[in-house]
């Protein structure tokens, strides 16, 4: 892309946490926008300083189901922007608002309006990702030719989306498939059945520290609190190979939807699974819901005959900061009640990266990840108010802006459906080391040393051996 991409509309942030702070100084480096035609419309005081030093307007007007439209039409028109980085504030109906003025949409979740995770009063099903991928899949089926709105266009969901898509080129060339690149769905589903994917994890171990520890009644985290406790407390949720033949004893299947996915009756947060990635090496991580879980296992899905032949296994494995480790465990002992404080780690960070790639396994290579090893000092070097896990999901919303603008009439749109070399030419500059490693590690490496266990040795890639119970 040019140093300055040109940008004639108006740009308004709704929230400015840590990532609305991280990507607000990319904007102003690779846009010529002038800072008065940037508005962040938020619910609290967070990020005021940085407003400030940039000269950006800043309103500390929360957004509810009876006022968003109010707040936001005036700011609003033909060719504007509005960049969707907030918790407890309904994607859905920002998108339908932004259909209606005729301005482009992004954002790096679906998020319902506040309590909409952790609603008593709705089914675990419909408390999950897949249910409300399933309502923005519906919103893209009757906005065809309208502005473009991406959904989900952070590091994860968003980044690794390209990821799979460069590590299967890669595979297929390691393994001596000669094959074209695909060029649609179809094609990068039977490009990942021949290669013969079984697993995609997720794999992400954040190692950043600083020297000020976590405290009882504390939650300490790298990036959005609020954002990871919400979908810790949300169904564990993952996409369903057509190969797994053990079924979860907890698992259930969502009786509506395309059937990509299934959850189970615990919170992510409580559910771990085992993983793997090149400087950590094997590892326990979160199954923490996420959309890409779901969004991929359908995208690869192929179907034969009115039914599906092949569709891998996706699931997030995520191994977050220590202190973050601890804050997540006190959170469970307290019945997954917040913790009175809450402390965004950024300036204090001493130490420490965010190694986040896709790992995929099954194939005749064994297992491969593909991804980003960013430390905190490159982050640093490369953008202000910025941590290492920050930069992953900013400069991916960055090149998700530009794709935007350069295709502004695709409607709703997931990150699978772009172009992913774009995508990458755009967010690799701040990524830090980006690489992929072969390896020969298993779920059932060094299982049944200290006690002997029922594993299906012929199939190491089953969910069954990846589950911690």
């Amino acid at each position: 892309m040019n140093k300055h991409a040109s940008f004639a509309g108006r740009l308004v942030f709704v929230g400015f946490g840590s990532i609305g702070q991280g990507v607000l100084p990319l904007i102003l480096r690779h846009f010529a926008i002038d800072p008065s035609r940037i508005t962040i419309v938020t619910a609290d005081e967070r990020g005021h300083d940085v407003a400030d030093e940039y000269g950006i307007k800043f309103l500390n007007h929360p957004l509810t189901r009876d006022n968003f439209r109010d707040v936001l039409t005036p700011m609003l028109g033909a060719g504007d922007f509005l960049l969707n980085v907030s918790v407890d504030v309904s994607s859905l109906a920002l998108v339908e608002l932004c259909w209606e003025l005729g301005a482009l949409y992004l954002d790096t979740c679906i998020e319902p309006w506040a309590g909409g995770y952790t609603d008593p009063a709705l089914s675990p099903s419909l408390r999950s990702n897949y249910a409300l991928r399933e309502q923005a899949l519906k919103l893209k089926a009757a906005g065809s030719g309208l502005p473009t709105a991406i959904m989900t266009h952070g590091a994860n969901p968003g980044l690794v989306s390209h990821f799979i898509k460069q590590a299967l080129l890669n595979i297929a060339r390691d393994t001596g498939l000669e094959a074209p690149a695909p060029t649609d769905r179809e094609g990068w589903a039977g490009l990942a059945e021949q290669l013969s994917i079984k697993v995609i994890h997720v794999a992400e171990r954040d190692t950043q520290a600083s020297p000020t520890l976590k405290q009882v009644g504390e939650f300490v985290n790298t990036w959005s609190i609020d954002g990871f406790v919400g979908e810790g407390c949300q169904p564990a949720e993952l996409g369903w190979g057509s190969h797994e033949r053990h079924w979860p004893v907890d698992a259930m299947r969502h009786d509506f939807g395309t059937g990509s996915a299934i959850f189970l009756l615990r919170p992510g947060a409580s559910t771990r699974v085992r993983t793997w990635t090149p400087k950590e090496g094997p590892f326990h991580g979160f199954l923490v819901t996420h959309s890409e879980a779901i969004s991929t296992s359908d995208y690869y899905t192929v179907r034969d005959m009115g039914g599906v032949r092949y569709r891998p296994t996706c699931h997030y494995a995520y191994h977050p900061c220590d202190d973050a480790v601890a804050s997540v465990h006190e959170l469970a002992g307290k019945n997954w009640r917040m913790q009175p404080k809450v402390r965004l780690m950024s300036h204090e960070i001493t130490a420490g990266m965010d190694e986040l790639g896709v790992l995929l396994a099954g194939h005749k290579k064994g297992a491969y990840w593909f991804g980003s090893q960013l430390s905190i000092g490159e982050a640093r070097r490369l953008a202000p108010h910025n941590n290492a896990t920050s930069l992953q999901v900013t400069a991916t919303v960055l090149a998700g802006m530009v794709w935007a603008l350069e295709n502004p009439r695709r409607g709703v749109v997931e990150p699978e459906e772009l172009d992913f070399h774009r995508i990458l030419e755009i967010a690799t500059p701040y990524l830090g080391p980006l690489g992929g490693t072969y390896t020969d590690w298993t779920p059932l490496e060094a299982r049944g040393a200290l006690f002997p266990e029922d594993v299906d040795r012929d199939d190491p890639w089953q969910f069954k051996n990846v589950r911690v119970v």
